[in-house]
């Protein structure tokens, strides 16, 4: 995530995050289960959502 995606997450409301972490939370179970079968060839991605849920927690919380 760059810097101006993040500052996107920062001015966004409330309500928009949550939807963005449920996004985020459905693309990474997909992604696991893919995972699981094989059909995963860039793992990497998995990593990035895991920093991005991260990111939006953290601005959620504060």
């Amino acid at each position: 995530m760059k810097k101006q995606e993040f500052q996107k997450l920062k001015n966004s409301s409330a309500a928009e995050l949550q939807q963005r972490l449920a996004d985020f939370y459905n693309k990474l179970q997909k992604l696991k289960f893919d995972l699981r079968q094989g059909k995963v060839k860039n793992i990497k991605e998995i990593q990035e959502i895991k920093k991005t849920i991260a990111k939006i927690l953290t601005i959620i919380n504060s």
